[in-house]
Parts: structure tokens; sequence; C-alpha cells
């Protein structure tokens, strides 16, 4: 989703235009995509915003029918998007999303029942700035997630359930949701969830979870929700990460200890920062911005053949890990299509001229998709 995210230290190249065109690889991409190329390995999927579902990119919906078998919503199933400030329902965006994902039959991930940002302080606050009661909160929760899981019963196969409920310091998050009801709010979501559809894979869904701090407390909370019977079936790497790091061993300690506790394993917001990072801690909260300095923005005219090649290798070996567990993983999503609609251009800092995706500004192929295609 969205916002949020720790970024690794990346070193600056020389801006330099670097286009390393593959004919023999272009040439196949004309005919095979990502989707059909792993097929029989897991889902390729993308998240998609409202000018796509509305039909307004249409070299884009070129793209997803060709490459990608599944999607995500970006922004339109949230609490902000799909809510009035009265409490009623906007269901526009949504039902443009599921009806884009029935025009092209592809598998779609609903996203998210219950998360900390992007939800006004109202739905859990009364008009003196006080806590509501429990009662209230748990009131509010069945009617929003029994309506819109409700809604598109058997058409959404998968529910980001709960997003994001460990906090940096490797505790659980004291969010809105967590101080009124505590852990009990995880389990109301997925019980909720699952009880209007019991089809639906719900999953728990995190970003620095490929890191040995949140994997293990990651861990620690789903044996916790596993003894109290709460129906979680799958588990969310983000994977919101940089071309330095984490670790390709990190990340295959997390597939594997996700997938020990009984879980389909999901990288579900996949996207490669090459720009400096700017965190002194791992901080993650959307609201976060820093200023903006020329040196932050080193690729502003293009990316350098140097990190141009480090950003393919990094998807290539990305994506063998993937491929080495594939009989773990569900899907692989990335967080957009192309580096012009990257939510990184503005995250932590705005106007820059991020390269986190497998197609450029232009709507074209880069080296790394190619990469990627070839495996």
């Amino acid at each position: 989703m969205k916002p949020t995210r720790r970024q690794f230290l990346i070193g600056s190249g020389v801006a330099a235009l670097a286009t390393q065109i593959n004919l023999p690889a272009m040439a196949a991409a004309a005919k095979t995509g990502l989707k059909d190329a792993y097929k029989d390995r897991f889902l390729i999927g993308a998240a998609i915003n409202t000018s796509i579902t509305k039909g307004d990119l249409p070299d884009i919906t070129e793209i997803i029918k060709r490459d990608f078998s599944s999607v995500t919503p970006e922004n339109t199933m949230k609490w902000e998007s799909v809510r009035t400030p009265e409490g009623g329902w906007k269901w526009e965006g949504a039902d443009q999303f599921v009806k884009f994902a029935e025009t092209h039959k592809l598998h779609a991930v609903g996203h998210t029942l219950a998360w900390h940002s992007q939800i006004p302080d109202s739905v859990f606050k009364n008009e003196k700035g006080e806590y509501i009661k429990p009662a209230e909160l748990s009131k509010k929760m069945e009617e929003h997630i029994t309506t819109i899981v409700g809604r598109y019963k058997g058409k959404l196969p998968a529910w980001d359930a709960v997003n994001e409920a460990v906090g940096d310091d490797n505790q659980m998050r004291k969010s809105h949701y967590f101080n009124i009801l505590g852990e009990e709010f995880i389990d109301k979501t997925f019980h909720l969830a699952h009880e209007v559809d019991p089809n639906a894979h719900l999953m728990y869904n995190d970003y620095n979870n490929e890191q040995e701090g949140k994997r293990n407390a990651t861990v620690d909370m789903v044996k916790r929700l596993q003894k109290r019977g709460v129906p979680i079936n799958g588990l969310g790497i983000q994977a919101h990460i940089a071309v330095g790091g984490p670790s390709i061993e990190e990340i295959e300690k997390s597939i594997v200890a996700f997938h020990n506790l009984g879980l389909r394993v999901h990288f579900t917001e996949l996207d490669v920062d090459v720009l400096p990072s700017v965190w002194n801690l791992p901080v993650a909260e959307i609201s976060t911005r820093f200023e903006y300095k020329p040196e932050r923005d080193p690729f502003k005219d293009g990316l350098s053949k140097e990190m141009n090649d480090q950003l393919s290798k990094r998807y290539e070996d990305l994506f063998k890990l993937f491929i080495k567990h594939k009989d773990k993983i569900d899907r692989v999503t990335l967080w957009g299509i192309s580096d012009d609609a990257t939510w990184l251009n503005d995250f932590p800092i705005r106007g820059r001229t991020s390269y986190p995706l497998l197609f450029d500004r232009k709507h074209q192929p880069k080296d790394a998709y190619y990469k990627v295609l070839a495996l």
C-alpha cells in the first residue's frame, strides 16, 4: 500500500540515460508475457489505480492483459476511499476495479480491511477527541467488513485482511485499533471476513517482515492468532526493498519461516528503490517527508548504466529466489506497473525521479523486465 517504508542506503551514480534494448527478448515478449512465462509457478500481479480501471490508459491495460494475472487496488478499497465522512459508502472506484478484473479475467485481491492509515480519526474518537468504547469500534468494524466483503463475495478470491499491525519497533503497533481493542481487532477482522465469505483467502500483510526483527515478531503474532483459532490463510511480504538490501538470504528466511506456519506466502507490493536513502531510523509512517535536495535525486535525467545493471540483477536474483520456492509462494505482485506512476516518486521526498518497476516512464519494458521474463 502505499505509503510507508524504510529504505536502505544506496550509492548514487552518474545520471546518464541508459537504455539497453535486447531485440531477441523484445520479440519473445511480444509473444509471451510474464503471466504465461510464470503460469506454472505463481501468479504475477500489479497494483492498479483508478486511471487504469476507468480506461484512461489503454496502453497500460494492454500491458496488464499480456503480463499480469492478478491485480490489487492501490487505494480504492481503503477506508478513506470507500467511505464518506458521514459514514456512508462511495462504491464507484471499488466497483470499477472489480469490473476491470472481471472483464480481463484477472485474479483480484481486496486491499485492505483493517489498517491504521488512510482512515479518519473520527472512526476511533468522539467529538471530544476521546477514544470510543470497544463495543462501539467493534460495531463499526462489523458494519464495514461485512458490507464490503459481502458486496464482493465470490468476486475477490483473496483479501489483505489486516495490514501492518506490527510496528517499526517490532512490537504490536499502538494504532487506534490496538489501543481500543488490543489484538482482538485482528481476530475480529479475520473472523468477520471469513464468516461472510468462507472461500476467501485471508492474509496478514506487512513491510520489513523480510528482516529478522519483524519476521520474528510476525511469527510470534501469527502463532498467537492460530492458537486462538483465527482463520488466517496467507502471509503477505510487501517487499518495498532497495537495490542494496535486504539480502536474498534474509528474504529466503522469511519465506521459509512463514511457510512453516502453514501459511501460503505472497509478495504483495514489490518494488526496488534505486534512490539514496534518507532514513536514519527504520521509520515507516506515510506522513513522513524529507526536504528535496538535488543530491537526493541523482537520476533526474535518466538512470545510469551502472544502476540500471544493478536494478536488473536485483530483479533477476529476486525472481530466482521466488522460483526456487514456488511451492510455497502463491503470488508475486508489483506495487505499480510503470515508473511514472510509482508512489516512490513522492515518498519520502516529493518530486524525485524513481525507477523501481519493470516498465519505464514511456511504458516500455526495462532490462529488468527481460531478465525476469527469461528465467
